[in-house]
């Protein structure tokens, strides 16, 4: 099993590559699209809109929620194509990896003038990786 971190640094290549060929101001669908069609390519095996069911108490809700891509049963990314990342998307991804049991999640903003100024990086308790790359408010 690939290291997460090569993962990490796989995904953010090829999002790199997409955002310098097609730039920014596309829906989040394609750019969703194509990153999975890419890493799929990659030998990944790749899970798009992923449904994930919620264990609360007693209570048992099926596909509460769903993530944009989920990278080899471990690595969530979360598609944007917006003016610019938000705390609330950072909240957002963080609570989907506690629930999800999951170490890293990646939030890539495609809609930057660079795709560098658009990568968030979220740590779950996991210590193999840096720490967590700063997100704006």
């Amino acid at each position: 099993m690939k290291p997460i971190d090569d993962i990490t640094r796989d995904v953010i290549g090829v999002a790199m590559n997409i955002h310098r060929e097609l730039g920014p101001g596309l829906l989040e669908s394609v750019y969703e699209a194509i990153l999975a069609g890419k890493l799929i390519k990659m030998g990944y095996k790749v899970d798009r809109q992923k449904p994930v069911d919620i264990h609360f108490e007693d209570l048992h809700i099926e596909s509460a929620f769903r993530v944009d891509i989920l990278v080899d049963d471990r690595l969530v990314v979360e598609v944007k194509s917006v003016d610019q990342i938000h705390k609330v998307h950072a909240k957002q991804l963080l609570t989907y990896l506690r629930l999800m049991h999951q170490p890293v999640g990646l939030i890539l903003n495609f809609n930057g003038e660079t795709m560098r100024e658009g990568i968030g990086r979220l740590v779950n308790n996991h210590s193999d990786s840096a720490s967590s790359a700063p997100l704006r408010d």
